[in-house]
């Protein structure tokens, strides 16, 4: 038996699963305490977050909280782990194109700016210390990184707390923990997270994942359009401008869910030239092109229709 709750947070569907019923009540409590917590400390949205009091502080040394740190550790190892394709400095960028205070990227100017991320090697963190500098002007936005962990650290809270084996999905981003049910853990996975009792728009696929994490990856679920052109979230941290149209989906498995978003996120922001590094990370990870087509690498499963 399982038990399952599933609501929306964060612009998202959130849902968790229990493989012990008497697990839900307080590990959806968990959850949602862990998410507020991570809101208060790395929310780019609301203008109290300490993300965002970071952002006004004029370029010295501030003290940050440990989950803030922690925050931002995960972020600049992404970073580091794909060369810069995964930087927490574009939030300048995504201000100025329009998705600053509008998480659902409804927003629109007239004109769109091109801002270039300053790079990740701008933050420096201690800590040891417990502070952060980032140069005056630099804005930070974790939303490469933040989602995924919280999952994973949500998943392993929950099950330490109660025993249960634990699936956390927020969005696209997946997270289990604890013994799986039998048969693993049956994972939807789509262009746009949408409730299991919807039909799916676009191509889609269930897998079985029994530990770490999957995460999807995608230019169809934050999309606007400004001054005529079609824009999403995940930029090109170089260029400031949303990565070029090759993948509209890329779904990954890794020992954590962390570490499956910042591939396959890496793997939008790279298009076509992500296939050699994919190869060298060697994961398992499904990519839909523009059109629809399904490619493989890395020992993913064949398709299984939902």
């Amino acid at each position: 038996m399982t038990a399952a709750a599933e609501w929306s947070a964060w612009t998202c569907r959130v849902r968790l699963v229990v493989t012990d019923p008497a697990a839900l009540a307080p590990g959806r409590a968990l959850l949602t305490r862990r998410m507020a917590a991570v809101d208060r400390a790395c929310s780019r949205f609301r203008a109290d977050s300490e993300l965002s009091l970071l952002g006004r502080a004029g370029g010295g040394w501030t003290p940050v909280s440990p989950l803030l740190a922690e925050a931002l550790a995960v972020a600049l190892r992404a970073a580091e782990l794909t060369d810069g394709d995964v930087d927490p400095t574009v939030g300048g960028a995504l201000v100025s194109l329009a998705h600053d205070g509008d998480p659902l990227g409804t927003g629109a100017r007239a004109e769109p700016a091109v801002v270039p991320a300053p790079g990740w090697h701008t933050v420096e963190l201690d800590r040891a210390a417990g502070r952060v500098r980032v140069p005056a002007g630099v804005l930070l936005d974790l939303g490469a990184t933040a989602k995924a962990w919280t999952a994973d650290r949500a998943a392993a809270e929950i099950t330490a707390a109660t025993g249960s084996g634990v699936l956390v999905a927020i969005g696209g981003d997946v997270a289990v923990a604890g013994p799986a049910p039998a048969g693993g853990w049956r994972v939807r996975v789509e262009d746009v997270t949408a409730p299991l009792d919807r039909r799916p728009t676009g191509p889609c696929a269930v897998v079985t994942v029994r530990s770490g994490g999957l995460a999807t990856s995608g230019t169809r679920a934050r999309r606007w359009q400004q001054a005529g052109l079609h824009l999403h979230h995940l930029l090109d941290p170089r260029t400031g401008l949303p990565a070029r149209p090759v993948w509209r989906t890329v779904s990954v498995a890794a020992g954590s869910c962390v570490d499956a978003n910042t591939v396959s996120t890496a793997t939008v922001v790279r298009g076509d030239g992500a296939w050699p590094w994919l190869r060298a990370v060697r994961v398992p990870a499904r990519l839909v092109t523009e059109d629809g087509a399904v490619l493989t690498v890395g020992g993913w499963p064949a398709e299984s229709a939902a």
